[in-house]
């Protein structure tokens, strides 16, 4: 018995953070039914100041649920249609002549908030995109030689649709690699589908975001993000994401592989797992939920290998049943 007192006597307290999560969760099942790893990876990209692309056809409740989580923390949120001729001072704002004091006054644009979803994001011409990597990379934006710092907490939520290709410009390696996670949302089973369709008809018409209840403030993520930092990580559990990482770039099935980014991203995501989880340190498991999301807009699978159906969950999957798990 004494052990396991031993065991939860965390150095961290996390008590409130995993209570504060379990409630965040509660309050997106009361709309969005199914989708729990969608809105556990959405929460974990948040504590680990990280940005996620969303990926998955129409119709999944992708831009819902982001809309939503973005409901349960009380901070701003702005969303914005990306299409083809979006310019880059639609989204960073733009310069204004004001005739009373004869000067420029800059106007910002939909960026400058807290949780920005971004739809479509492949809709935009490079040069948008390109504005916009660099605030999330920078967290500040400079117009007209003066440079803007975002507010925290700042995090993109961008969307894309994997079917219709006309008209898109894919994201390049490097742009990618800026988001923590790439989340693929799947249609859900009939089971939850039946959910759906019950739940859409009791609500009578009530807006789904009516029923949302703000459960986190800026000021409490500020003290959980510090909490994360201080979660133990072995040095055997860096060993195991390096190898990992490693086997990415001279794997077979791979023409790609990831960059020390990923590993960082790795580490950043096991940790806030194992926090969300009630514990100050980070096991083999936490590493594993973290990879598959991570790894996936990172490495690039061979033409033979897409040709033949594979899929880079399952080349992910294939190097951590090859690299031993620490003990």
């Amino acid at each position: 018995m004494e052990n396991n007192d031993l065991n939860f006597d965390n150095r961290v307290p996390l008590e409130e953070l995993r209570n504060t999560v379990e409630q965040i969760k509660a309050e997106l099942a009361q709309v969005i039914v199914g989708q729990k790893d969608f809105v556990e990876l959405l929460i974990v990209s948040i504590l680990a100041d990280g940005h996620a692309l969303i990926e998955g056809v129409p119709g999944i409740a992708k831009t819902i649920t982001a809309k939503l989580f973005a409901k349960t923390l009380k901070t701003n949120f702005s969303r914005i249609q990306f299409t083809p001729d979006l310019m880059p001072s639609d989204i960073l704002g733009t310069s204004v002549f004001n005739m009373k004091t004869s000067e420029f006054d800059f106007k910002k644009g939909p960026i400058f908030s807290n949780i920005i979803l971004i739809d479509e994001i492949n809709r935009a011409p490079a040069k948008t995109q390109a504005a916009l990597f660099e605030t999330m990379e920078e967290r500040q934006a400079t117009i007209d030689g003066t440079t803007y710092k975002m507010d925290e907490p700042f995090m993109v939520l961008a969307t894309q649709n994997p079917i219709e290709q006309e008209g898109t410009y894919a994201l390049p390696e490097a742009q990618l690699d800026r988001f923590l996670f790439k989340i693929k949302v799947n249609y859900p089973s009939v089971e939850e589908e039946i959910q759906i369709i019950q739940t859409h008809h009791e609500r009578k018409g009530e807006k789904p975001q009516d029923t949302i209840k703000p459960v986190l403030t800026p000021q409490k993520l500020v003290e959980f993000k510090k909490n994360i930092h201080e979660v133990i990580v072995e040095k055997k559990i860096m060993d195991y994401i390096a190898n990992i990482i490693a086997s990415t770039r001279n794997h077979p099935h791979l023409y790609l592989g990831a960059s020390p980014r990923a590993s960082i991203a790795t580490l950043t995501a096991a940790k806030a797992f194992a926090a969300m989880a009630g514990r100050d340190f980070v096991i083999p498991e936490d590493v594993k939920k973290a990879l598959v999301p991570v790894l996936n807009h990172r490495v690039i699978l061979t033409p033979e290998r897409e040709m033949e159906g594979m899929t880079t969950e399952n080349v992910v999957h294939m190097i951590m049943e090859s690299v031993e798990i620490p003990r």
